[in-house]
């Protein structure tokens, strides 16, 4: 859970908010429309910020077979009265976006109900067609000082849409489901589009860790972006991933007790449940909801406690749901199958074990409930939170009551001292009913304080509060990543100092620079553009190109020996003057027998990570973990590390971590060392120019003069070059122009 935030989320723009639907229901009838305020739900969670910030709502009013003079009716009611800019979508399109994509494919996969989930080309290209809708909807009205607020599965593609056509927007997203572990998520077609739509926020929100967790290994493992502190670099921005767990307004459910219809509606229930004890489930109907494992779990509860017979019912309260699907109308028949069948076998005169009610109920009532329950059940099989759970705990005024919680709902994390149960197990779900209804009123209090003080901490005003705080905060990011891009202005400024040079420096990394990472140390052989790209600028007498890598001095000479440029092979270790024709060792000289002590360790993680190899470079050895699964080699390279650097204490000897290797070498040798002897010429060069990817490069950006050209390959905030270039090909694009001014122009 983010800190409590230390600034006002206030803006002098407006909070423009953007849901699939609008916080208002529409209804037509044959006078017109009429306008219902939702109750509950995002509409309700929002009502906090609504005083304190113009805030402008754009979504879908409900509706789609509408004619322009209606839609022009809708749009200036909700306009003028609700601050509602409804968004209206063809019906043959609606359909394949919200009922087809949205809830026949992203819900149940995201659910872990992969099973349920269906493909389909045609529902994805309306997903995508609804996502652009909103686009350009958006774009139509946002101001420059707004900040937009995008919320849910329904629009994971907005961000980048926008992101696209607007770069600085202030864009945040919030997710409302479950974000699904790698292995369910890859399953996904479009798993990369969705990953890339995302990224276009510049605050993503969960509503646990363990949801942020798997977005962020599946942004590794699919895109390749590993994240530091929550914060993953996105082509030329930070984009921060945090958690933020939906509350509830306590106060409101605290203080419902005291309303006399309340009270009412109370004494009654009390008098029909006689002296019996009630157990509580309140659910969607939805098969997520596990509402069969839980009726069955009952069941097996009475037959294993017949004592408990005619002592205790369940009240199932089961909101309708899609009930246009034939999933869920199947769910639906199974449900009342089982509450009568159960029913059936157990009823007695005056008591029936399970109250069955298929219905939505107001506030009033539903508090009513929650008030009258000895214990709540909820164990959905998953759930992106459960605002149920925390409800029951907040009504609670007299802190009795005993919370059986799923663990796989999202609000398991924070409610840690309810009785947790798997809810696959209805052997565990029995004995913890039978907990539940034997705990004294003091173990109760003890459980429930903690948690109800928490909910209090942070309420659903909080959970607002802070995501825009941290939506500001993602926005003040911006300028501290300081590397600025190489172009427009800032390019023809490098090219021109270029071309004013009488003597120049070129200090050129290799992997990752001028050639893109492969698989395997030796897939990067340089192709016939780059090789004669490098010997057009070598032939140049102004020039000296030099490639400074890290690959062993072999290797370098066979593959770019040819172009005439110098090179710096080894991380410094070696340098070879084309002037001389020769290799000259950099650096004191140390025994190389280190390498035979030090392999055998390497190997060892070799054998305990499949897709890891190590090469041996001459005067350094190289542990490679770029074709291994990427968490799995990311661990054994922290564990090799801290395994390495106590081996090799008090030699000479330094391990360093590197893009997707671990590479040993003498700690007197440096790409940084080999750049200041370079520099070493009279007269002194004019324009010095270096490109790297790797941290091996900052030593170079680091020991070069202030006004040297230093360019970082991918973007960082942490790094010592002035600016930056996207990728290998960027770097080719200006290494051309350097070749062939007139054609930049």
């Amino acid at each position: 859970m983010p800190e409590a935030p230390n600034n006002s989320p206030q803006s002098s723009g407006r909070l423009v908010i953007v849901s699939n639907r609008l916080p208002v229901s529409v209804e037509r009838q044959e006078d017109g429309f009429a306008y219902h305020p939702s109750v509950g739900g995002l509409a309700t969670s929002l009502d906090a910020i609504r005083g304190k910030t113009e805030m402008l709502w754009l979504g879908w009013p409900g509706l789609t077979d509408l004619d322009a003079e209606e839609e022009q009716e809708l749009e200036h009611t909700l306009s003028e009265s609700y601050n509602c800019l409804p968004l209206f979508i063809p019906e043959d399109e609606f359909g394949p976006f919200y009922t087809g994509f949205s809830n026949g494919c992203l819900w149940p996969l995201f659910h872990y109900f992969p099973q349920y989930a269906h493909y389909d080309w045609d529902e994805w290209n309306a997903y995508e067609s609804v996502n652009r809708r909103f686009r350009d909807r958006l774009l139509d009205i946002l101001r420059p000082d707004d900040r937009v607020w995008i919320h849910d599965y329904h629009l994971m593609r907005l961000p980048a849409l926008v992101r696209k056509d607007y770069p600085e927007a202030n864009l945040g997203f919030f997710l409302h489901i479950p974000f699904p572990s790698y292995e369910i998520f890859r399953m996904l077609p479009w798993r990369n589009e969705i990953l890339h739509g995302l990224m276009g926020a510049d605050l993503i929100g969960f509503h646990s860790f363990s949801y942020a967790r798997h977005f962020l290994s599946s942004v590794l493992r699919l895109l390749g972006l590993e994240q530091e502190f929550g914060r993953v670099v996105y082509g030329e921005r930070p984009v921060r991933i945090e958690t933020f767990p939906l509350g509830v307004d306590v106060e409101r459910f605290a203080k419902a007790h005291e309303q006399p219809e309340i009270q009412t509606e109370l004494a009654d229930l009390r008098r029909q449940a006689d002296d019996r004890r009630i157990i509580l489930s309140v659910d969607r109907l939805d098969f997520t909801k596990g509402i069969l494992q839980r009726l069955d779990a009952f069941e097996e509860f009475l037959e294993r406690y017949p004592q408990w017979q005619s002592k205790v019912s369940l009240i199932s309260l089961c909101v309708p749901s899609r009930t246009s699907v034939p999933e869920y109308q199947q769910l639906k028949r199974q449900v009342d199958e089982m509450v009568g069948k159960i029913n059936g076998r157990y009823s007695e005169p005056g008591w029936t074990p399970i109250w069955y009610l298929y219905r939505m109920l107001p506030f009033n009532n539903l508090v009513s409930l929650y008030l009258l329950a000895d214990v709540a059940l909820v164990t959905p099989l998953r759930d992106g939170m459960n605002l149920v759970a925390k409800e029951y705990l907040a009504a609670r005024s007299d802190e009795t009551g005993v919370l059986i919680l799923s663990e796989t709902a999202g609000s398991a994390e924070e409610l840690g001292e309810a009785l947790i149960v798997n809810p696959h197990d209805s052997r565990s779900i029995v004995e913890h009913l039978l907990m539940a209804l034997e705990m004294p009123d003091e173990e109760q209090k003890r459980r429930n304080r903690p948690m109800i003080a928490r909910l209090k901490r942070y309420t659903v005003d909080r959970w607002a509060e802070d995501f825009l705080t941290q939506l500001e905060a993602a926005r003040r990011d911006r300028p501290s990543y300081r590397v600025h891009r190489l172009a427009d202005a800032r390019r023809k400024l490098l090219l021109d100092a270029f071309e004013t040079g009488k003597q120049r420096l070129l200090l050129l990394d290799y992997d990752g620079t001028l050639v893109g990472f492969t698989g395997r140390a030796e897939g990067a052989e340089p192709d016939a553009g780059l090789l004669e790209l490098l010997a057009g600028l070598a032939a140049e007498p102004a020039n000296k190109v030099v490639v400074i890598s890290g690959r062993d001095h072999a290797t370098l000479q066979r593959w770019v020996g040819e172009t005439g440029v110098d090179m710096v092979a080894e991380h410094g270790a070696r340098l070879w003057n084309g002037s001389q024709g020769e290799w000259q060792v950099l650096g004191e000289s140390f025994e190389e027998e280190w390498q035979q002590q030090i392999r055998p360790v390497l190997e060892v993680y070799v054998d305990r990570t499949p897709g890891a190899y190590v090469e041996d470079k001459g005067s350094s050895l190289v542990w490679h973990y770029r074709r291994a699964e990427p968490e799995l080699g990311s661990l054994r390279a922290k564990e090799l590390m801290e395994n390495l650097e106590s081996y090799l204490a008090n030699t000479p000897l330094h391990v360093m971590q590197g893009n997707k290797v671990v590479e040993i070498k003498q700690s007197n040798i440096n790409k940084g060392r080999a750049a200041l002897r370079l520099l070493q010429v009279d007269p002194p060069f004019d324009f010095v120019m270096a490109v790297g990817d790797d941290v091996t490069d900052e030593d170079v950006f680091e020991s070069l003069p202030a006004e040297a050209w230093t360019i970082k390959v991918g973007r960082s905030a942490q790094t010592y070059a002035r600016f930056y270039l996207p990728d290998s090909w960027a770097v080719r694009d200006l290494l051309e122009d350097l070749l062939d001014p007139d054609e930049s122009g």
